[in-house]
């Protein structure tokens, strides 16, 4: 059975963006500048040279600091080490960044005087309006501030991504995991149908031909049906109710082969079956089970099975007298693995009841259709 058709890797994504980024970021200055006739080549240069020790700490980020502490469950020591990384960067910007040198001096500061009028000037020299004071001009924020802002911001996208991207691989692993789990169950169901049933029913069989010919042979045509929904029905994800019901039936009938009148089977199914398609051999242990646990050669037996419809569910009930076996540990794992299978395959969306006294064993599941 082929698992995944199409494996997405969420981390084929990661790159995309980190390009994106860097991309929107060195394309800012062309995007955003304010350039009257022709770009600035001149000033464009020097923003991206801005940029470079923010890449540097990017890469440093990226492909030493995460992989070497924050995923190798040293958070601490990477805050530390991060912390001051940035600001050994920061530092060297401040010494090499020639406008710290200059002075911070207050223009001149202008006051109109009562009865002398303002000189009359020209153009831009006009003086500003009477009784005002001509306060210090904005100065534009340090390259080393800028630095520690962005840096921050980097830093924590780039953790932020990179730790979306494990969580989503993860996530997809645990789906894939689960998958392969419902496989592998899928597959020791498929299997679990034991040697000796196969065994015992051609021995009943060829003691069979000699004392009726055609049940004989309608029982050959049946263990071949079976076989046939083993190998080749259940290899799908799911299967129509009726193939399953008739494997149920053919289940029965050749085992039906090995007892005597005393064990009463009763089999209550509609005549009418919904053509939906259920997952295969969901009830192959359960079945197992109810003829393991409920059929005594000295006492007296019956099972009981009864499968009923309604619009959007499934209700299958088999119940059995109680006569457990010296072995009944392997059981008790094939019923198990049938609940963790249908926890797998219907989440909650399922209703598994196991009801049990020293003389009846019964077993309720309902499934949505």
């Amino acid at each position: 059975m082929k698992l995944i058709k199409k494996n997405y890797n969420f981390a084929s994504f990661e790159p995309f963006i980190i390009i994106a980024f860097w991309a929107l970021l060195f394309a800012s200055p062309l995007l955003f500048g304010r350039y009257e006739k022709q770009i600035e080549w001149d000033q464009v240069f020097k923003v991206w040279i801005n940029y470079l020790p923010l890449l540097a700490l990017f890469l440093v980020n990226r492909f030493i600091l995460l992989p070497k502490l924050f995923f190798k469950s040293k958070k601490l020591l990477y805050f530390v080490v991060t912390s001051l990384v940035i600001l050994i960067i920061a530092t060297g910007i401040y010494s090499f960044d020639k406008n710290n040198d200059i002075p911070n001096l207050e223009p001149p500061v202008m006051e109109l005087q009562k009865g002398n009028p303002p000189p009359i000037r020209q153009g831009r020299d006009l003086p500003p309006p009477k009784n005002l004071r001509l306060g210090n001009s904005p100065r534009p924020i340090p390259l080393y501030a800028n630095f520690l802002i962005l840096a921050v911001l980097l830093v924590g996208f780039d953790a932020g991504l990179q730790i979306s991207m494990r969580w989503a691989n993860l996530e997809q692993e645990k789906f894939k995991i689960q998958k392969e789990s419902v496989e592998n169950q899928l597959a020791f169901l498929r299997n679990q149908i034991s040697p000796h049933f196969f065994m015992n029913t051609l021995n009943n069989i060829h003691a069979l031909v000699d004392i009726d010919t055609e049940e004989s042979k309608n029982a050959i045509i049946k263990l071949s049906n079976l076989m046939r929904h083993l190998l080749y029905d259940s290899e799908g994800k799911s299967t129509s109710i009726k193939k399953e019901i008739e494997f149920i039936e053919s289940y029965i009938e050749l085992m039906k082969l090995r007892f005597s009148s005393k064990v009463k089977i009763n089999v209550e199914i509609p005549s009418e079956i919904p053509d939906k398609s259920i997952p295969p051999l969901l009830f192959t242990s359960l079945l197992e089970n109810a003829f393991k646990h409920g059929v005594s050669y000295n006492k007296d037996s019956f099972i009981n099975i009864l499968m009923r419809f309604t619009e959007d569910k499934l209700q299958f009930e088999i119940e059995n007298s109680n006569h457990p076996k010296k072995d009944d540990e392997a059981s008790g794992i094939g019923v198990e693995n049938t609940k963790k299978r249908l926890a797998l395959l219907f989440k909650d969306n399922f209703d598994f009841k196991i009801s049990e006294t020293k003389e009846v064993y019964k077993v309720n599941l309902s499934i949505p259709l």
